[in-house]
């Protein structure tokens, strides 16, 4: 027990020199703490974000598959581009696979253009500059001004899950709904038209019939897109109905655009999808909640695998730093680590000192690390969310759904056939909910990154690992050596 008593007394004598050794040891303890108080924001996101997303899977229009099909019918013909219709899928064949085991809710989605009749639709600047940010075209130019969104209920659609959109008067869209007109349309249009709970509206539908609807609903628009995403139409001009009143009005009786389905059982979630590959065509596609949770997490697993090689990183110079700190410390040591082996003092115990001394620095090292650890984390935190998230919108946002491009020319020689089908596109549920859950998710836009017991724990096990290696390293050259050639050194 000597040895340790030595160290204390030594550390009280070279007040300097522990002050030296309390600095360098906070630097290193300081940005493994960052490292993994970061680290464990981001597992703590990526649990987060499996929960939030469920389990489910989509059905929706293979566009990559139909986009195929289109180049090589295209490519026999002098027509040029035909139209892709994405609402393909048969409202039997939804509800099919709806009936296989494991299924415990599902929503259908349909979306269509119409024309307002007994009302004045809501005019805003990208609606008088260009709907969907092309110059030349307005709303009277196109099919239709006012979109119909058809889903199941409207308590299943990601706006009004996420408290986007709000019933403010009414009730909303319900599966009792089916098969008729009820629909609930936006504050904005039903004040600008008197329109209230009870009133009838009348719309043209794709073949300029007029169509009577009965509102049963007023909801509001708290968050609108067409500031933001300048091929969203105004929330204002877009009416919520069942998906058969929406697949009716355009045309497309019998069939949706798509359908989430929420499993009961997550475990089982391969066995439906592979039941349901063998009822579906090949021009439809199933995504499940693992690719889902996949997309939404990748972002913050790259803040993970970054943050644990920051930590492996600062450990590893942490031990080369300690340890070149401890050698030129041991080496002006020379003559008092001589006298004692002179005297018969084990080797472990002279050992044993330095790492005692050492430990002794390191616990008070850690109350300094366990205060700029945080801070540091939350700056180095912030600044990784910020890069990837940059990077997560640059990838979603840099081309139109299902991997055609905004811009090409065949886009351009499809026309005003594609009208219908673009802005279908940008109002189909199944994608559009996807599309809300990888860019509204909160783990994407930052960590909760805090200090806990078990970080503090983990760092000091990580320094004891650090303090042993630099110790056993900087000891070699002075226990290769014999007491007698130490003192005839000095």
């Amino acid at each position: 027990m000597d040895f340790i008593k030595r160290a204390f007394l030594y550390l009280r004598r070279k007040i300097g020199r522990s002050l030296l050794l309390t600095l360098v040891i906070t630097a290193i303890m300081t940005f493994v703490l960052a490292g993994l108080i970061i680290q464990n924001a981001a597992i703590s996101a990526v649990n987060n974000t499996k929960n939030s997303v469920g389990t489910t899977v989509t059905l929706s229009a293979n566009r990559q598959k139909l986009f195929q099909q289109n180049r090589k019918s295209s490519s026999s013909t002098s027509g040029g581009f035909t139209s892709i219709n994405q609402t393909i899928i048969s409202q039997k064949t939804a509800e099919k696979l709806a009936n296989l085991s494991n299924v415990s809710a599902y929503q259908m989605t349909s979306t269509a253009d119409v024309t307002a009749s007994s009302f004045t639709v809501v005019k805003s600047s990208s609606s008088t500059s260009g709907q969907g940010g092309f110059p030349g075209r307005t709303q009277s130019s196109q099919s239709g001004n006012t979109s119909i969104s058809g889903v199941s209920t409207t308590a299943a659609d990601s706006n009004f899950k996420d408290k986007n959109y709000v019933i403010k008067k009414g009730r909303g869209i319900k599966t009792s709904d089916k098969n008729t007109n009820n629909v609930i349309v936006e504050k904005t249009l039903a004040a600008n038209n008197s329109i209230k709970v009870g009133s009838t509206i009348s719309v043209k539908n794709s073949d300029s019939k007029i169509v009577k609807l009965n509102v049963v609903g007023i909801y509001q628009a708290k968050a609108s897109t067409s500031g933001s995403d300048p091929m969203a139409a105004d929330p204002s001009n877009t009416i919520y109905a069942s998906y058969t009143l929406a697949s009716s009005l355009s045309g497309n009786s019998g069939n949706v655009s798509g359908v989430t389905y929420t499993l009961t059982n997550s475990s089982k979630e391969k066995a439906f999808v592979k039941s349901a590959k063998k009822i579906i065509s090949s021009k439809l596609q199933l995504t499940t909640s693992d690719q889902t949770y996949e997309l939404l997490s990748s972002s913050v697993k790259s803040i993970e695998s970054i943050a644990s090689k920051i930590v492996w990183i600062v450990a590893i110079a942490g031990i080369a730093i300690l340890t070149l700190v401890l050698i030129l410390m041991i080496r002006e040591r020379k003559h008092e680590i001589g006298i004692l082996m002179s005297l018969g003092e084990a080797k472990s115990k002279i050992v044993g000192q330095i790492f005692v001394e050492t430990v002794s620095v390191l616990i008070v090292s850690l109350c300094f690390a366990g205060i700029f650890g945080n801070f540091f984390g939350n700056v180095i935190g912030k600044q990784l969310v910020s890069q990837e998230s940059t990077s997560s919108q640059t990838l979603s946002g840099g081309g139109s759904a299902g991997g055609m491009p905004g811009n090409s020319n065949a886009n351009n020689a499809a026309g005003n056939n594609q009208t219908n089908n673009n802005r279908s596109n940008r109002s189909t549920g199944g994608f559009n909910n996807f599309r809300s859950n990888l860019t509204g998710s909160s783990s994407l836009n930052k960590l909760s990154t805090h200090l806990t017991v078990g970080t503090l724990l983990k760092l000091g096990a990580f320094g004891l690992v650090i303090v042993g290696i630099a110790t056993l390293l900087g000891s070699i050259p002075i226990l290769s050596l014999k007491p007698k050639r130490i003192l005839i050194s000095e």
